[in-house]
């Protein structure tokens, strides 16, 4: 009887050696725990995850921390302001309601009543972005470019919110697209991509209607769109492009693919993908730390110099490189390198305007309707050459015409008045840099502006009393 049960005692001592053992990895990696209603957080594996354990029936919860990105373009979600509009609105792009068709001077537009940060001007449409992050649209909706609902007679003309997942902290316009990018560094796109023969869609699957992501899987810093190209910058320093390759505006696809891709098909530039670009001299790898587009042309500025280089239509020495060479891959740009030192570009169809670091404004290219703003007797610049301009803070350009905003908070601009988008309220071409005036503007310094096709955004706010 004293031996089996000794025998029975050694059965249960083994059963328990057994448990304790089978528990005993759990315990180190904290996933074991002899009280419930503890309360305590250990790291698990993966980055910047962590296990948190709540007292309530040792409830499991994951939470892990946003990465959220920044760049010096943003805008200051702190600044906000109202939208002024001017120029042609016979598609909406003022944001004024069906029945006004141009306004010679800004005029108020209504988003709603919410507080903005950002202005964009596409081809034909609008684009605003509130201190929430959240995307309103108006004007032209033929190809998707305002990403919402529009079968609502009149609907378009009037400013109404985009739906997309997330918080948008920069956005960017085309002809016929529009995209925003989020804080979380994801990139959403609508619309459509044209060239020469007509539509190519926004991807292959064609037009997209509603906002889209385009390159899963990176982080973006910042977007920039030409007419019918799409440029984004990595967190890295690459630059991701799509859309029309025609005039080598993507800088990444070969002169004899640049039409809808040759053999290769639309996806191969519809599909974003890394512009490959080597250092002057050194032929290093050049990594970018901001990017800017025209209508045909692209620009980026190398991280660690500060040097610019450009790629696309150069059919008027409007990249800079004193020569008529279209380019289909970047080239390295002296005249913006070494001569002056970029802070950022805007382009229209045939010109460029630089803003040097000092405040100083350069314009290059076509000279037509005085949009370089060096007089009617200026053809074309070859290389970019300084305006007699108080220091600005901000330059932009539409098709034919240039824009620049002093550090006071005053606009000047200069190009075609036939549109009225130079809001001068005449239709005259204006061929030096001309102080924009208005009803709107007595109260209000510009914070920002923004040339489309054909009228042209302000973003302003109240000057205190």
């Amino acid at each position: 009887m004293d031996r089996n049960l000794a025998v029975f005692f050694s059965i249960q001592i083994l059963k328990r050696l057994s448990e304790c053992w089978a528990a005993f990895p759990m315990m180190l990696t904290g996933f074991y725990d002899s009280s419930k209603n503890s309360t305590s957080i250990s790291q698990m594996p993966g980055r910047g995850k962590k296990r948190v354990r709540e007292s309530e029936g040792d409830t499991h919860k994951i939470a892990a921390k946003k990465h959220k990105i920044a760049h010096p373009s943003h805008p200051d979600v702190t600044v906000t302001g109202v939208v002024l509009a001017c120029g042609e609105g016979d598609v909406g792009q003022l944001g004024l309601g069906p029945d006004v068709m141009e306004k010679s001077r800004p005029a108020l537009v209504n988003i709603d009543g919410q507080k903005i940060v950002s202005a964009v001007a596409g081809g034909m449409h609008t684009i605003c972005l509130t201190n929430k992050g959240e995307v309103y649209t108006f004007g032209c909706n033929d190809e998707g470019a305002l990403g919402r609902d529009t079968s609502e007679e009149g609907s378009e003309t009037l400013p109404a919110k985009v739906e997309f997942p997330g918080r948008g902290i920069q956005m960017s316009a085309g002809d016929s697209h529009s995209a925003v990018l989020t804080d979380d560094g994801k990139v959403f796109a609508w619309g459509n991509f044209r060239d020469a023969n007509g539509k190519i869609g926004l991807t292959a699957a064609g037009i997209q209607v509603k906002p889209i992501e385009m390159l899963p899987g990176e982080t973006v810093i910042k977007i920039a769109s030409g007419g019918d190209h799409l440029l984004c910058l990595t967190e890295k320093g690459e630059i991701y492009s799509c859309g029309c390759a025609e005039q080598g505006q993507l800088g990444r696809v070969a002169e004899c693919f640049s039409v809808r891709g040759g053999r290769k098909g639309l996806d191969y530039i519809l599909k974003p993908a890394i512009i490959r670009c080597l250092r002057h001299k050194s032929k290093k790898r050049v990594l970018f730390d901001d990017v800017f587009a025209g209508q045909y042309m692209s620009y980026g500025r190398e991280k660690d110099t500060g040097s610019i280089y450009a790629w696309g239509l150069n059919n008027y020495y409007q990249l800079g490189t004193n020569d008529l060479v279209n380019r289909f891959v970047p080239s390295y740009v002296q005249a913006m390198s070494e001569d002056i030192k970029v802070a950022m570009v805007d382009a229209g169809q045939h010109h460029a305007v630089c803003l040097d670091t000092a405040g100083k404004v350069y314009t290059v290219g076509r000279g037509e309707y005085g949009r370089l703003g060096h007089g009617d007797s200026t053809e074309e610049k070859r290389v970019p050459t300084v305006l007699d301009l108080p220091p600005c803070k901000q330059v932009a350009a539409g098709q034919a015409v240039s824009y620049a905003v002093t550090n006071s908070g005053e606009i000047y601009a200069w190009g075609m008045g036939t549109s009225q988008q130079l809001g001068s309220g005449e239709d005259e071409d204006i061929t030096t840099p001309q102080l924009m005036t208005g009803k709107q503007l007595q109260t209000r310094k510009v914070i920002a502006v923004s040339g489309g096709g054909q009228h042209t955004v302000l973003l302003a706010t109240d000057t205190p009393s």
